[in-house]
């Protein structure tokens, strides 16, 4: 399983980190080890003192394909879930300093809490789903899919003409404005549309 991220896909989001919005998405990758699922705690790393929570969309690949046109990529994911991009912030800030790559911010171990997958044809609307993200029962991210800059197809065909796309592959698809720092003993519950999908406890 490949995971693939995308920076700055909301206008907000990337505003209130003092970043451009991009013309084409900004693509970044997670290893499997990042991934914690079936509500499993993050435990806080002890490299970082500045760990930021950032609530997301994913789409879950279906089939094999690579080079897709936007036209006949919604053919590509029939899944969707939510996932959290934890960000050490403090080691990325650091590195975009210097022009040097941030693997290590975004992919350490436990990085990437994942929800179970529901049918895409379960929604009405697949450009149009609300999802957010609560912090001790505080609500501190919410978004719509209709606030992408690149949609779900777009990403899809644009990553596909760098990466051949297999079943079982994971987009993490940006995240709205709001995100935030955790500390040890904080609750982060998820939510798409109105369903509790994800919790995920700072340890």
């Amino acid at each position: 399983m490949k995971i693939f991220a995308v920076g700055r896909n909301y206008a907000e989001h990337a505003k209130e980190l003092g970043n451009s919005v991009p013309t084409e998405p900004i693509i970044f990758m997670k290893p499997e080890t990042a991934v914690l699922k079936n509500n499993a705690p993050f435990y806080y790393p002890y490299f970082s003192q500045n760990i930021h929570f950032e609530v997301e969309l994913l789409i879950k690949i279906s089939k094999e394909g690579k080079n897709i046109t936007p036209r006949f990529a919604y053919k590509y994911f029939s899944e969707i879930g939510i996932g959290i991009d934890f960000t050490a912030r403090d080691l990325q800030d650091k590195a975009k300093a210097s022009g040097l790559p941030w693997d290590i911010a975004k992919g350490f171990n436990g990085s990437a809490p994942m929800s179970d997958f529901l049918p895409l044809a379960s929604l009405t609307d697949v450009n149009n789903i609300d999802f957010s993200i609560t912090l001790n029962g505080v609500q501190k991210q919410e978004g719509n899919s209709n606030q992408m800059i690149f949609d779900f197809s777009h990403l899809v065909a644009y990553i596909s003409k760098f990466f051949t796309l297999k079943k079982g592959d994971v987009i993490f698809t940006g995240t709205p404005a709001g995100v935030g720092a955790v500390a040890v003993g904080d609750v982060l519950e998820a939510f798409l549309e109105n369903n509790k999908m994800l919790v995920c406890e700072v340890k």
